[in-house]
């Protein structure tokens, strides 16, 4: 059973084609020869009865009275004629037992001079012929009348053809013929053998062809299976080079989460050192210079004062800008004080309620998740505020506990909402950036809305992140 399952699938078929055509030619075969012995046996009882009726009856027909035999009486069995027949025609010769039955079973004639006169029951072939059927077969003689027959041969063939009247077609009586099967065995082999040998031809061409077509598609399934594990070797090659530049690419994303907080802070800092310090030096030049003006000149005082109160409003928007660019320090605590904080920071400039839920969360988070997690409350409550007045709102904040843990975002308010479709509100600055953010990290960006129906944001973010340098 080993050694098959390393067959190929052409000699897989040719062993199991060559058990079915063996069997195939066997049955058939079989089949053949009982046709062939049937039919001869039907064309020997056929000339049985042919000569029964050609050469039998009309010797028969002393007995359309009903009367039995009764020696040299007119309308007995004429006994010579019968035995000429028997002795000087062809088929006669080939006769080695010959019995004339009435209707009673009643032996009227016999080779066996014994038997005529003695009734035995009429059943099997005698019956059949009495019915009005030629009846031959190969008898094993072991019938009681056939004691004479039994001692001299082993089987023979024996025929029953009935006799009919010639004036009524009844059946006067009916005449039994034992044969020598070796002729007919004879014939039957010499039959049966061209049989066998054009079944076997036969089925050995079959088996050639079909195997010759299925050994040009089994080279052909190979070959083309060869080919496909070859292309499947390279594919998975590709693949293991795939994931190698995937593990790249996360490790670059995650460095570049980092690194952009990084500038983030930075630019905070330059605002906050640079141009916002030399806008407090101008607004201070600007209110000395405005105090000295006054008295000579109301209206340069004026436009002094307007210019005073633009470079108050730039400085204000600036600090704004600073803050809003620096994130606060969120390295050292925990995910979910992270998560906290991002919420407080929202409720403490707006005065808003927001419904905070956190699942079961780890003690930590990569920087780079915790970085986007917070961009990404801080925006989707900001854009709720602005857009929704912050009805509604609500947070939710759990992992996943399924193949690989995510960490999953969610913000919602019941706002009028909007058609996600549109694609001007789809590509806003803020709705961009948060989704560029979650799929830098591998993540998934969801977002929910209708009209009427409220506004959903959901962030999905991986846990397991290559490690990057700290903010």
């Amino acid at each position: 059973m080993v050694a098959s399952k390393q067959w190929t699938l052409a000699q897989q078929y040719m062993f199991v084609s060559l058990l079915v055509l063996l069997g195939g030619l066997v049955g058939i075969g079989l089949w053949i020869s009982q046709q062939i012995e049937t039919a001869v046996t039907n064309r020997t009882a056929a000339v049985t009865a042919l000569y029964v009726d050609s050469y039998i009856s009309p010797h028969l027909q002393g007995l359309a009275d009903g009367s039995a035999e009764s020696g040299g009486d007119e309308n007995s069995v004429d006994v010579a004629a019968l035995q000429r027949l028997l002795s000087d025609t062809s088929l006669g010769t080939q006769i080695v037992s010959f019995k004339v039955w009435s209707p009673d079973g009643t032996v009227l004639y016999a080779t066996n001079a014994d038997l005529i006169g003695q009734q035995f029951p009429i059943e099997d072939g005698l019956a059949a012929a009495f019915n009005g059927e030629v009846v031959t077969e190969v008898s094993n003689l072991d019938k009681p009348e056939q004691a004479l027959e039994r001692a001299r041969y082993g089987t023979l063939i024996e025929t029953y053809a009935p006799s009919r009247d010639a004036g009524s077609d009844t059946i006067m009586a009916v005449s039994e013929f034992y044969q020598t099967s070796e002729g007919l065995e004879a014939e039957i082999r010499a039959a049966q053998y061209r049989s066998w040998l054009v079944v076997a031809a036969v089925m050995i061409g079959l088996y050639l062809l079909l195997n010759g077509m299925v050994g040009r598609a089994s080279n052909t399934i190979v070959s083309q299976q060869n080919e496909l594990k070859a292309n499947l070797t390279r594919l998975n090659e590709l693949l293991e080079q795939n994931e190698v530049l995937n593990g790249r690419i996360r490790r670059a994303a995650a460095r570049t989460t980092a690194l952009n907080e990084k500038n983030l802070r930075r630019i905070s800092a330059d605002l906050h050192d640079g141009p916002a310090q030399d806008l407090a030096l101008a607004l201070l030049r600007l209110e000395s210079l405005t105090e000295a003006v006054a008295a000579a000149n109301p209206q340069v005082s004026q436009d002094f004062r307007t210019v005073q109160l633009a470079t108050e409003s730039a400085m204000t928007e600036l600090r704004t800008i600073s803050a809003g660019l620096r994130l606060p320090e969120i390295a050292p605590i925990t995910l979910a004080d992270t998560i906290h904080r991002a919420v407080r920071d929202f409720e403490q400039k707006t005065n808003g309620e927001v419904t905070l839920t956190l699942g079961s969360l780890p003690e930590q988070a990569p920087l780079p998740v915790k970085i986007t997690a917070f961009r990404v409350l801080k925006e989707s409550l900001a854009n709720s505020f602005r857009h929704a007045g912050g009805a509604g709102l609500a947070v939710q904040v759990y992992v996943t506990h399924d193949e690989k843990d995510e960490l999953v975002v969610e913000i919602a308010d019941t706002g009028p909402g909007f058609e996600w479709q549109d694609t001007a509100v789809y590509q806003r600055l803020g709705l961009v950036g948060m989704r560029e953010r979650v799929e830098l990290l591998g993540g998934q960006f969801h977002l929910h809305s209708a009209v009427g129906h409220g506004t959903t944001i959901r962030a999905i973010l991986p846990l397991t992140l290559p490690e990057v340098e700290d903010v």
